[in-house]
């Protein structure tokens, strides 16, 4: 599957969430956020990315977001081999439940998610993705998370520890 149709059946599959979920409108979260990370596979020196994040607030503490985004991960060459391992990306679809341990609604949460990864590089393919993380987000919008993102493909294995700096607000 070439990646502009990834990236337009992503795109629908989002938009049909927001239209067939009964969510009143001052309860909408949107956010938008950088990922940085190192990668737990040798192959790739760092993870880079950007999300965008729907939250569907269930009440003050408990919310099911809506994940996408893009990640690259930056191959490099392991040791003195000569064999320099490609970048790769891929396009993260997820969803979740993320709890606030305060009763306001901010501060400190746990969040976890369930998705797929469609890879950009040609036969590269769909794996599952999980991600789980703390965090903290302030009255004001800005979160700051810890996370770690695995992906799963036919028994191989890889992902990030990572940081996302993010801003929310209120559509």
């Amino acid at each position: 599957m070439k990646t502009i149709t990834k990236i337009i059946a992503t795109s629908a599959a989002v938009v049909a969430l927001f239209f067939t979920t009964n969510v009143n409108a001052q309860s909408r979260n949107f956010g938008i956020g950088l990922n940085v990370g190192v990668p737990t596979s040798d192959a790739y020196s760092f993870a880079i990315g950007g999300d965008l994040r729907y939250q569907f607030n269930v009440d003050k503490q408990l919310s099911i977001p809506v994940t996408a985004g893009y990640t690259h991960f930056s191959g490099k060459e392991i040791g003195d081999t000569g064999v320099n391992y490609g970048s790769f990306g891929y396009i993260p679809v997820k969803v979740g439940a993320k709890y606030f341990f305060d009763q306001s609604g901010s501060g400190l949460y746990g969040l976890a998610e369930l998705g797929a990864g469609f890879g950009t590089n040609e036969g590269s393919g769909t794996s599952f993705v999980y991600s789980p993380a703390v965090g903290y987000s302030w009255d004001n919008g800005l979160d700051l998370g810890v996370k770690y993102e695995g992906l799963s493909q036919n028994s191989v294995n890889t992902g990030y520890f990572g940081l996302r700096l993010a801003y929310g607000f209120s559509l």
